[in-house]
């Protein structure tokens, strides 16, 4: 198999993952497992998939972590390119997927762990709160991957330690935005749901991919 596609197929399966439990515990858990356990289902998905396709494609399932790779020369173009169609294409087969289980049940579909703002989500933030909340939270994750993955030696605990920080930012975002920290995690159940999920989703595609630039400038903080 090309090597190319063995990375793009890696970050599907990643993406899919990824949304499919951590989307999904929200969705069908979220009132028994609360705060703590819908953020480390998101966390735990991470730490499963990094020990898995970490070696293949570096486990980046989010444009996002993708986009900073990019502006670090980590990534390059066509590679950028080839992730983030893979990743959302994951996204959306996963929560796919996640719309037909709750469909069987015969009830209306409200909720796919879908990200929003507003009267009625979380405690109500506005949309300028939320770009910020995104913006915030986002770079908090992306710099601690790019930390953790500076140095060969933390190689053995990347994952661990990527996929607790995950768990840490959804334990503040969880009330506020639902967390998305990842256009393609945030456009999936997006798609899949419409009406007001799908007009808010700009704010979850735009404010993940503004902290990365912040990165470069950083990289000496």
């Amino acid at each position: 198999m090309h090597t190319s596609f063995k990375k793009y197929a890696a970050e599907f399966i990643g993406t899919f993952v990824l949304v499919l439990f951590g989307c999904g515990s929200a969705a069908t858990a979220g009132g028994e497992l609360g705060y703590l356990g819908i953020a480390f289902a998101f966390g735990l998905s991470i730490v499963a998939m990094a020990y898995v396709i970490g070696p293949v494609s570096g486990c980046h399932i989010n444009p996002a972590v993708s986009f900073a790779m990019l502006i670090s020369r980590k990534l390059s173009g066509v590679d950028f390119i080839g992730y983030v169609i893979a990743q959302v294409v994951g996204a959306i087969a996963g929560s796919a997927l996640l719309y037909a289980i709750m469909d069987s049940t015969g009830k209306a579909v409200t909720s796919l762990g879908q990200n929003g703002f507003g009267t009625g989500y979380g405690i109500g933030i506005s949309a300028f709160m939320a770009i910020i909340v995104e913006i915030a939270l986002t770079f908090v994750f992306i710099y601690t991957i790019l930390g953790v993955t500076s140095s060969q030696i933390n190689n053995n605990v990347a994952g661990l330690v990527i996929g607790l920080t995950l768990a840490f930012v959804h334990i503040l975002g969880i009330g506020l935005t639902g967390t998305s920290v990842n256009p393609a995690r945030s456009l999936g159940p997006a798609i899949l749901l419409g009406g007001q999920s799908l007009s808010q989703v700009w704010v979850f595609l735009a404010a993940p991919l503004v902290g990365a630039p912040w990165l470069q400038s950083c990289s000496g903080c």
